[in-house]
């Protein structure tokens, strides 16, 4: 299994931190994206590392290599980072075309407005942060105010009280082949 997580500056730490070491407990392969390499902050000052930058999709090879063996897209939440990272085009291009091709997508809270951007929840279910649910309701998806909501290739979840089943359903979902 590889998994991407695509994250910004002041993420919401335990977002990042809980998938990032759950993934590691099932592959090696966890590569961590953010608008800075190197160590990198949360809101709550926890500090991460970043192995490549956003700016490296914008390198063709790269893009079509990350489309093509990723088999899961985690997208934490954040309120403030992911209003900066959901302007990055090439970010919004990627989960589309991600989606597109039936691959795991697991976002939580403020993850939602990625997928918003990105177009990719139209006539789906989607749980998400409670302050999105307007957002949510009006780019035509439902929202669902559960731990974890399963809508085809999407794992949703409002918040980082669930982190475990939302975790869980995403990785059985990509050991399953969905």
């Amino acid at each position: 299994m590889k998994a991407l997580i695509i994250t910004w500056e002041n993420f919401q730490d335990q977002e990042l931190v809980y998938p990032f070491y759950r993934l590691k407990e099932e592959t090696d392969d966890v590569v961590v994206m953010s608008n800075v390499k190197g160590k990198f902050f949360g809101i709550m000052g926890v500090n991460m590392t970043s192995h490549v930058l956003i700016q490296d999709l914008e390198l063709p090879e790269y893009y079509t290599g990350l489309l093509n063996y990723t088999d899961i897209l985690v997208l934490p939440g954040g309120v403030k980072a992911l209003e900066k990272l959901r302007q990055e085009k090439t970010v919004i291009k990627f989960i589309a075309e991600f989606a597109a091709r039936g691959k795991v997508i697991a976002s939580t809270c403020h993850g939602a407005q990625l997928m918003i951007s990105a177009k990719i929840v139209k006539d789906k279910k989607i749980s998400g942060y409670y302050s999105l649910e307007d957002d949510i309701n009006n780019a035509g998806a439902k929202y669902v105010n559960a731990p974890v909501v399963v809508d085809g290739n999407i794992v949703s979840s409002p918040h980082y009280d669930h982190m475990g089943i939302w975790m869980k359903t995403a990785i059985d979902l990509v050991k399953n082949g969905q």
